[in-house]
């Protein structure tokens, strides 16, 4: 949780001085991540009621679904105005320590989670198994964006964020 509430602050002053589609998505991401992991810290500590889990889940779906309307937006509104992202040194450098942690993180909860015979747990640790693997893409958009000028795969590494919210968003609304 500690990593989410740093990179917020860094993926935003990045995502505007670069007026980056992807940079702001992830930080919006990254608010959601947040909330997740107070749902499963509240489970964890058995104050969590049933009713209230449920109804966090369906917030947390709404979220998603706020978060893809974001991106959407944000990218019609980047393109119909002719702005071109820029290039992100911070940004950069920030998604390239992220999967590091978001995978080292993982596989601890993984494994807390077994030894604890905990599902949510387990189930928050593919969640961020995901969180790194967004931020590959995203990382991936940006330096294609810094290294050949191709600004439109930083809108394009946005869109990813789009279908993994939908997903999310459709499980958690499901459920």
């Amino acid at each position: 949780m500690g990593w989410n509430v740093v990179e917020i602050g860094f993926l935003v002053a990045a995502a505007v001085t670069a007026q980056s589609v992807a940079l702001a998505g992830f930080a919006f991401d990254s608010f959601i991540e947040i909330f997740a992991s107070i749902v499963v810290i509240r489970q964890l500590n058995g104050t969590a009621s049933e009713e209230g889990e449920r109804r966090a889940v369906r917030l947390i779906g709404l979220a998603f679904v706020l978060l893809c309307v974001y991106i959407v937006v944000q990218a019609a509104v980047t393109l119909a105005a002719d702005i071109r992202p820029g290039s992100s040194p911070l940004g950069i450098g920030w998604l390239a320590a992220t999967p590091v942690a978001m995978f080292a993180l993982a596989y601890g909860k993984a494994r807390t989670g077994k030894q604890l015979g905990n599902r949510v747990l387990l189930a928050e640790s593919r969640v961020t198994v995901v969180d790194g693997a967004l931020a590959v893409a995203i990382l991936v958009g940006l330096v294609l964006n810094a290294a050949f000028g191709w600004w439109w795969a930083d809108i394009a590494a946005g869109l990813v964020l789009v279908l993994y919210g939908l997903y999310e968003a459709r499980e958690a609304l499901r459920g």
